[in-house]
This record gives structure tokens, sequence and C-alpha cells, in this order.
């Protein structure tokens, strides 16, 4: 019976011969370690675009409000009568922001800042006017806007509309997040009654 080569014969008969080489020194090229202006320039827009993704507030459409809409949200946890002394405004404000004549875009970031540096300085209690926006086209833009952003935030607490002298419809009370520091505060000086 005569049987046909398969490729595998084939290929053993093609590299019948052949010696491997034998090469024992590796040329080591140093590397350049500056980087030219091209990755410069690709990093510096790295910076730039990590820089602006830290703010994660929606600047994409949100349901409008009517101006003379009533903003109120509650976080789970948080008591009902410190929600209700905030609703009645009898926590003073620790510090407020305005953001009469400012772009969505513009409010965005100082809403975003302003609630950050809150928590870094140990502010609870702070007042954002939105303003009612009854001229803006469409009305109450900022304050929807502000109204949405400050459920996205995990440093809010809680927030309500205004009484009618500090603002009313066009001003919010907001209640921030203890920072981890003055929570550890607390922990310490309750242990220390118990103690």
């Amino acid at each position: 019976m005569n049987r046909s080569p398969d490729s595998s014969d084939i290929f053993l008969q093609e590299l019948s011969g052949v010696a491997p080489l034998i090469q024992d020194k590796v040329v080591l090229k140093p590397a350049d370690l500056t980087p030219s202006e091209a990755q410069l320039a690709r990093r510096e827009a790295a910076a730039r675009a990590l820089a602006f993704d830290e703010n994660y507030l929606t600047e994409e459409y949100v349901d409008m409000l009517d101006p003379n809409d009533v903003l109120s949200f509650q976080r789970p946890g948080v008591q009902h009568g410190v929600f209700r002394k905030l609703r009645m405004g009898q926590y003073p404000s620790e510090a407020i922001l305005d953001l009469h004549r400012m772009t969505v875009r513009e409010a965005r970031q100082e809403v975003f800042q302003f609630l950050r540096d809150a928590v870094r300085y140990d502010l609870r209690t702070v007042s954002i006017l939105h303003g009612k926006g009854e001229k803006a086209n469409p009305p109450a833009l900022i304050k929807s806007y502000v109204a949405r952003w400050l459920t996205q935030m995990p440093e809010v607490m809680a927030f309500h509309s205004a009484q009618r002298h500090h603002g009313g419809a066009g001003a919010v009370y907001v209640l921030v997040r203890k920072s981890d520091r003055k929570k550890q505060e607390n922990r310490e000086r309750h242990l220390n009654r118990r103690g």
C-alpha cells in the first residue's frame, strides 16, 4: 500500500539540515526618557479631562419646574425634627452661594465646588440663591437644575425652599453631611461620656 506524504512529513523534510542560530549578545539601546511635545500635549489634555470629569452633575435635560414650586428633599436617616428646623429656617446659613446671572454650566461648577468646600470646612447648613427665573426662557431654568443637582450629591442630606425673608422660592436651605473628621470627633465625644 502506497501512502501519500502528508503536510507534516513534507515540512520535516524541508527542515532537514537547518541549524539554529546561536545569539548570546543583546544590544540594548538606552531609551530616550524625555517625552515628546505630542506626549506632553496628550498628558495635559488627559489631566484637564480628569479634572473636568470629577464633576458628575448633569448638564443634560432636566424636568422643568414652575418658578414658584417648593423644593423639598430628605435622605433616609435625617431626623424629622432636624428636617423641620431646616424647613423653618431655624439653622443659620454658614455660607451663601448666589447663582444669579450665571449660565447652567457656570452654576453647575459653582454648586459642585461650593458643596465640596462646605464638607471640607465642616459647614452644616448653607443656602443657595438660585432665583425663580420668571423672566428666563425657559422659566426656572437654574432652579430646575439646582433641584436635580442637589439630589445627585451625596454631600447633601436634605434641602428645602427658603422662608420668604430668606428668598422664598428663589432660594434653598441645604443640610450638608458631616465630614469624616467631625464624625470621628462625635464618636470620641460619645465614648468619653460612657467611660
